[in-house]
């Protein structure tokens, strides 16, 4: 049998076949069910009529009867036909379903906007920032998510407080307050009608007064085995920030700054971590990404704080610890988080799509479980791909940390290494920054090419997120002078989290395919679609050493093993 298969009380059948948009017939899922298979976490849930509530596929509990379950796409959908999340599995914990190839980009968008700022999100704005009306993205949004956008922003806020009432001891108020709840009697309503039962039924810890929040808080953010998190890390040391990043005793840590407000948010208190700066005034001014990115979203300073994500593979989920500064905008973090993570893909639908390549590269190539890092920032991570040209990683990662002191602000944590956040485009947009950033020993092209990019972002000409019209973005991108296509293709790849991105002029790809010219390689990777991002990181999170270039050659200096 395949290792892709699971084995069923009917047979064997792949994996990855919940990979697409349209969830298969009750009985596959019901076999599903049955295997108990880390692999279909997240890619469905069951409702049982039995008992009122609705379970992920790994839930510990007997398989109920086949009469007693209905099967659902998303845990949105679920709760809008009443049923309430099970205590035994927490579908809060679930990964999230990878977005199929034939889901329309604005739903795409406007589903990922409401996740990150589902706290403070406006549908009208969502709709107003896509183009679209309220009733086109309703009906959009329905025959993709089954539910209206309203009610999947709802169980989007209930399952993160959720979450923090089981995992942490904050108290109620300020639960209510991070997960977009304007009060807490809209708090305790949302949850009876919602769930049938208050908040405190679900405090794990019952035992001890809640803490003032003057702490940070562990979040739990699950993912689909295989899951290597080791060459994740890996990966993200080699090409850490100086000051902004660090990999220290098998955890990433990192500086995170945000520039408050978001679709439909007019302001936030600038005493964040303060209980009682936690009430979201949610205004009439619509969501600005040119403002947000510029740091004066509705007038307001950013959010800095610091974040912590270890691997616990026994329960195939990270542990994220998030500062007390962070919390009013949990949402947007923990959802940065499962990007640069990657932890909503489907290793068996990557695998399966991959097999071409596997059958042309050595066995070490093919790494079972292998991610896509996409990035917390993608401004942050493009200056940092731009710093990289023609130096080694190393050099990269220390001139970076010296832009991003010059540039950012300090950051106070408990972590050494962590210092400094990484400033925003509009700190790029002054008219000595080219200057400042040639004093720091950039050269002046690639300073030039972070000015205009920083201001490509201020004006709203590129997003370098998720969800974006890739092939207008990619434009944009390589009509800046000092971005090259192996440039656009790599923030494809990671700014973007785009699958089936593939820089063939990169050396470490050339290197496993020497007898190809990229033209040649590009056509022969189109079998590998639309996976070729993971193609990619396999290749790179092999060590091999690669011939040095000839001088005129670009070196791209994202692959580990590049030499000076």
């Amino acid at each position: 049998m395949d290792d892709r298969e699971v084995e069923t009380e009917g047979g064997a059948f792949p994996a990855d076949a919940f990979a697409g948009s349209v969830l298969p017939d009750g009985d596959t899922c019901w076999e599903a069910l049955g295997a108990h298979d880390a692999r279909f976490d997240g890619l469905f849930f069951v409702g049982v009529k039995s008992t009122g509530v609705y379970c992920r596929a790994v839930c510990p509990a007997k398989r109920p009867k086949r009469e007693n379950c209905t099967f659902y796409r998303t845990a949105a959908e679920a709760e809008a036909a009443g049923y309430r999340p099970c205590l035994k599995c927490r579908p809060e914990l679930a990964p999230g379903a990878p977005i199929a190839p034939d889901t329309d980009r604005a739903v795409q968008r406007a589903a990922e906007l409401i996740r990150e700022h589902a706290g403070s999100c406006r549908i009208a704005d969502v709709a107003a920032q896509l183009g679209l009306s309220e009733r086109q993205l309703r009906r959009l949004f329905e025959r993709t998510y089954g539910v209206a956008p309203t009610a999947y922003r709802t169980t989007c806020r209930l399952l993160l407080a959720k979450s923090l009432l089981t995992d942490t001891d904050l108290p109620v108020t300020r639960v209510a307050f991070a997960c977009g709840f304007s009060s807490v009697r809209r708090f305790n309503d949302a949850f009876s009608q919602r769930y049938r039962m208050a908040p405190s039924h679900f405090r794990r810890k019952a035992a001890g007064a809640a803490r003032a929040d003057a702490g940070p808080v562990v979040l739990h953010v699950g993912y689909r085995p295989p899951y290597r998190f080791d060459l994740l890390l890996d990966f993200l040391r080699l090409r850490a920030i100086e000051g902004v990043e660090a990999v220290e005793g098998g955890a990433y840590l990192r500086t995170v700054r945000l520039d408050r407000g978001g679709p439909g948010t007019a302001s936030v208190s600038d005493a964040a971590a303060a209980p009682t700066a936690s009430d979201v005034s949610i205004g009439s001014e619509g969501f600005s990404p040119a403002a947000a990115s510029a740091g004066f979203a509705a007038g307001t300073s950013p959010l800095v704080g610091w974040i912590k994500v270890v691997d616990e593979p026994a329960r195939n989920r990270l542990a994220l610890t998030v500062s007390p500064e962070l919390f009013d905008e949990l949402p947007l973090v923990v959802a940065r988080v499962r990007r640069l993570f990657d932890t909503d893909c489907l290793p068996d639908a990557v695998e399966a799509g991959l097999a071409d390549f596997h059958a042309r590269v050595p066995v070490a190539n093919r790494v079972s479980g292998i991610r896509l890092p996409c990035c917390f920032d993608g401004f942050e991570m493009a200056v940092r791909a731009i710093l990289g040209q023609q130096i080694t990683v190393k050099a990269a990662g220390t001139l970076a940390g010296r832009v991003a002191r010059e540039f950012g602000a300090p950051a106070a944590t408990p972590h050494p290494a962590l210092d400094t956040a990484f400033p925003p485009p509009s700190a790029f947009c002054a008219d000595d920054a080219a200057d400042r950033l040639g004093a720091l020993g950039v050269i002046g092209q690639r300073a030039r090419a972070i000015c205009a990019l920083a201001q490509a972002v201020c004006a709203g000409e590129v997003t370098l997120r998720p969800g974006a019209d890739l092939e207008a973005e990619a434009r944009a991108l390589a009509a800046i002078p000092g971005i090259g296509d192996w440039t656009v293709q790599y923030l494809l790849m990671r700014a973007y989290g785009h699958p089936d991105g593939f820089p063939a002029s990169d050396l470490g790809v050339k290197s496993a395919f020497p007898d190809l010219k990229p033209r040649e390689l590009t056509a022969l990777s189109k079998a590998w679609s639309p996976w070729r991002s993971y193609a990619v990181m396999s290749l790179w999170s092999v060590p091999h050493e690669p011939a040095p270039p000839a001088k005129a050659s670009p070196i791209h200096t994202d692959h580990p093993k590049i030499p000076l």
